[in-house]
């Protein structure tokens, strides 16, 4: 069966740290934020009129909104296939490896390879369907990738590659 996607897509790949965190939301929501804004609005429609009572309103908008989140979570992490990292890797740029590479000015910078479920490129975490993950995936170390992207193509050369996050550099300042 087609998505109507071409390429390749490994999109039920999620590191168990991932899998974990995608848990722990839906767990909160359901424990935690539900029953909170259940009596929230419990609290708002016992006021009287519902039609002109905003805090009402907002409740009922608001638990539809943690009914979706919790419907979409309950499906995905079904869906979900956890990949352990590798032992050994070998030089090579797998899911869940840790990836330093160089730009043509010389800039370092570390990515792990994860699941589109926990990209956060600001925690140096990006998607194996990223343009930068497809280009580093199952390359090895030495090897220089071009990479396109939105803002044009970049050459970049995969420095080392580990199952855990190098040191960073202490910021100056």
């Amino acid at each position: 069966m087609s998505t109507g996607q071409s390429g390749p897509r490994h999109t039920n790949y999620i590191t168990p740290e991932g899998f974990a965190k995608l848990r722990g939301e839906l767990d909160y929501l359901w424990k935690v934020e539900r029953p909170r804004v259940t009596n929230e609005v419990s609290a708002a429609a016992a006021l009287g009129d519902r039609s002109e009572n905003a805090e009402y309103i907002y409740g009922k908008k608001r638990l539809r909104e943690i009914d979706r989140r919790v419907r979409y979570l309950g499906k995905r992490l079904e869906a979900l296939t956890i990949v352990h990292p590798r032992e050994e890797l070998h030089g090579r740029a797998v899911f869940g490896a840790w990836v330093t590479l160089e730009d043509e000015d010389g800039n370092e910078q570390c990515y792990r390879l994860v699941g589109p479920d926990e990209w956060d490129a600001d925690a140096g975490l990006i998607s194996i369907v990223s343009p930068i993950g497809r280009a580093i995936l199952g390359k090895e170390e030495g090897d220089a990738v071009l990479v396109r992207r939105p803002r044009g193509e970049i050459e970049l050369t995969i420095l080392e590659v580990s199952n855990e996050r190098p040191p960073q550099p202490e910021a100056e300042g």
